[in-house]
């Protein structure tokens, strides 16, 4: 056998380092393509379109209902950016899901405030809604929420598990708000809402005005609430006493924050005949929104985005919720 030379060995030597750099180069190449493979994956996951929802309330200066307006008359915007509407709906039959937030704290029994509420809401089942509408009924008392009567358009359900209710405990009111939008969503209908009467007395929540309607906005639902009898006595309210806030002015502002928060509207009534009269213009109301969508880009900074919503006429006053949250929260405690 011939031997080999020292040019050879040099070669030989140079041949093995360049397939080494050459395999070197694609497993680098290789490895640079997984990582933004994966990095592209990630971006996929913390960014995803959102579809929003929003009622919609419009109405002119005399307060009458705007029912004509179409698509392009509405613009909307999201951080005070405009964004293109994906979803437009106008029905005046549209069947609603109603749930109706009945306190029946030991409060409400006095003044005949529990009774009287269970008139009107006995007309409403009879009066108002149709057969379409399907309801159901949350009552609290003591920092409890009950489900009384679950969503159904048999009105009979409703009216006599309403009959059966008795005033007793203590309220917690803000508990209440907090966590009873989740349940209202529940509703089959696109048109959905909450319906509180209360006589505004809260002295049994863990949550603050403030908690109860930063978790109660997260799900698209409006809270019409109803201040009914709404103690003025400070003497009255002083056995009551659980917080600064618990004065008259004090009630009446949280529950107006409540609605306005959530696109809905506030009414404060003293008398049995203007308690029937608030249902009716809710339900007048209900039937009039215009249900608006858009996207937008959820991400992992869940930050809470403020909605606003104008026409193409000035002077037209328009509700809608506040805002949303992009993400998920824990529950404020």
């Amino acid at each position: 056998m011939g031997q080999i030379t020292q040019s050879q060995k040099k070669c030989s030597s140079l041949c093995i380092f360049f397939i080494f750099t050459i395999f070197a180069i694609i497993k680098g190449a290789s490895s640079l393509s997984f990582a933004q493979e994966k990095k592209k994956q990630e971006i996929t996951y913390d960014v995803a379109v959102t579809a929003i929802s929003i009622a919609v309330s419009v109405q002119n200066r005399k307060g009458r209902h705007i029912t004509d307006l179409r698509e392009e008359d509405f613009f909307v915007y999201e951080n005070n950016k405009k964004k293109d509407i994906t979803y437009f709906s106008y029905n005046f039959e549209a069947p609603l899901s109603l749930t109706v937030l009945l306190d029946v704290s030991g409060s409400m029994a006095l003044q005949d405030k529990l009774s009287e509420s269970k008139d009107a809401l006995d007309y409403m089942m009879k009066h108002l809604l149709t057969d379409r509408d399907e309801v159901s009924l949350l009552i609290f008392a003591d920092g409890d929420v009950e489900v009384a009567s679950s969503f159904s358009n048999d009105k009979t359900d409703f009216l006599s598990d309403l009959e059966g209710t008795e005033a007793y405990g203590q309220t917690a009111l803000n508990d209440a708000v907090g966590v009873s939008p989740d349940f209202a969503n529940r509703g089959n209908n696109e048109k959905r809402a909450l319906l509180l009467i209360t006589d505004g007395i809260e002295n049994d929540s863990e949550y603050s005005p403030e908690h109860a309607i930063e978790v109660a906005r997260r799900v698209d639902i409006p809270i019409y609430t109803i201040g009914y009898k709404i103690p003025l006595g400070e003497q009255f309210l002083k056995k009551y006493k659980h917080s600064k806030g618990l004065t008259s002015s004090g009630i009446a502002e949280s529950l107006e924050r409540f609605s306005e928060a959530t696109g809905g509207k506030a009414f404060f009534v003293n008398k049995a005949l203007d308690l029937k009269n608030a249902l009716r213009l809710i339900k007048q109301e209900l039937s009039h929104q215009y249900i608006i969508g858009y996207t937008s880009y959820s991400d992992t900074d869940k930050e809470y985005r403020k909605i606003k919503v104008v026409t193409i006429k000035k002077s037209y006053k328009v509700r809608t919720r506040e805002g949303y949250y992009s993400g998920e929260k824990k529950n404020p405690r």
